[in-house]
């Protein structure tokens, strides 16, 4: 998975502690990391979903694709 850098520079992660978004991987499948508050949002389709009911805690989860 490779985003458009100005996509990363536009999104914005929809929590309140929202930070910087990295491009990762979780269990295999692509995800954009917020650096604040730690949540992973899917990457489906290229189409990043960037719902807070549809993020996962990424803590602790080897980085393996990071931008």
């Amino acid at each position: 998975m490779s985003l458009d850098p100005l996509l990363l520079e536009i999104l914005a992660c929809p929590c309140s502690k929202h930070g910087e978004l990295r491009q990762d991987e979780l269990d295999g499948a692509p995800v954009l990391v917020c650096l604040a508050c730690d949540l992973a949002f899917p990457v489906r389709d290229d189409i990043p979903v960037m719902l807070l009911d549809e993020a996962v805690p990424f803590s602790g989860q080897a980085a393996s694709a990071s931008s």
